[in-house]
C-alpha cells in the first residue's frame, strides 16, 4: 500500500488529474434513465459503458488495482483515480463496481442506449439487463481489448459480450499490419535481425516467414 500511496501522490503532484474540477461538473436529469438502460461517456481515445440500475446508481467495469492490494472496502469504494484505474489496465486487475451517476460520467456528456441502433440483437428487458449487471459486481480480470466495460455492458444488454471498439481497433491494426509498407518495414527488420545475429535457424526462419504471411494476408 505504501508504494501504491507513493505513485498516487507523484502523479498528483505532477499531472492534477485524479479529480475533475467543480467547475467541470455537470448535473444529470435521472429522470432520464430507466433501470436497464446503457449509458455511454464518451472520452477523448475510448468510450466508457455502464448499465442504470436505478437510485442514481450505474454498474460499470473499471481497471482498478486496489481490490488486488486490500480488503478495505471503504477505500475500494471511493471513486477510482487515474493511478488506480493506469495500474489495473497493467496488471489485468478490473472490478465492476457501482457508482453514482455523476462519478460514472466525470463530467462527460451521457448517451442513453446508443448501442441498440448498432448491435443486430434486440435488447432484453430492462429488469434483466440490471440484474445480470448486479450479478456480476466484483473483482474480475481485465483485458483492454477482450474484456473491458463494452463487454460487460453488451453481455448484460444484449446476451453478447463483444466490443465494437475492440473491433474497429484490430481493423485498424490490420490495415497497418498488413498494408505493403507494413510489409516491408517487416521484410527489412528481418533482414537487418539476420545480418546482425547470424544465419542462425531462429532468425532466419521468423524473418523469412512473418513478412511472407502478412504479404499473403495483405
Amino acid at each position: 500500500m505504501f508504494l501504491f500511496q507513493l505513485l498516487e501522490n507523484i502523479w498528483n503532484l505532477f499531472f492534477v488529474m485524479t479529480k475533475e474540477s467543480n467547475e467541470n461538473i455537470q448535473s444529470y436529469d435521472i429522470s432520464l434513465f430507466k433501470r436497464g438502460d446503457l449509458l455511454e461517456v464518451p472520452r477523448t481515445l475510448f468510450t466508457h459503458f455502464g448499465i442504470y440500475l436505478g437510485d442514481n446508481k450505474v454498474a460499470h467495469l473499471i481497471p482498478d488495482i486496489l481490490p488486488a492490494l486490500t480488503n478495505d472496502s471503504n477505500a475500494i469504494k471511493e471513486m477510482v483515480t487515474n493511478v488506480r484505474l493506469i495500474l489495473g489496465v497493467i496488471s489485468k486487475v478490473a472490478s465492476v463496481r457501482v457508482d453514482t451517476v455523476e462519478d460514472f460520467a466525470y463530467g462527460s456528456e451521457i448517451l442513453i442506449n446508443h448501442m441498440d441502433q448498432v448491435c443486430s440483437r434486440p435488447p432484453l428487458s430492462g429488469e434483466e439487463v440490471a440484474r445480470r449487471a448486479e450479478k456480476l459486481v466484483g473483482t474480475t480480470g481485465y483485458s483492454l481489448l477482450w474484456n473491458n466495460c463494452e463487454h460487460f455492458v453488451m453481455y448484460c444488454r444484449y446476451g453478447t459480450a463483444i466490443s465494437f471498439q475492440t473491433f474497429q481497433f484490430c481493423k485498424n491494426v490490420r490495415k497497418i499490419v498488413c498494408s505493403k509498407k507494413g510489409v516491408l518495414f517487416t521484410a527489412v527488420l528481418g533482414l537487418a535481425s539476420i545480418l546482425s545475429l547470424g544465419m542462425a535457424p531462429y532468425t532466419t526462419i521468423p524473418a523469412a516467414l512473418v513478412p511472407f504471411t502478412l504479404w499473403m494476408a495483405s
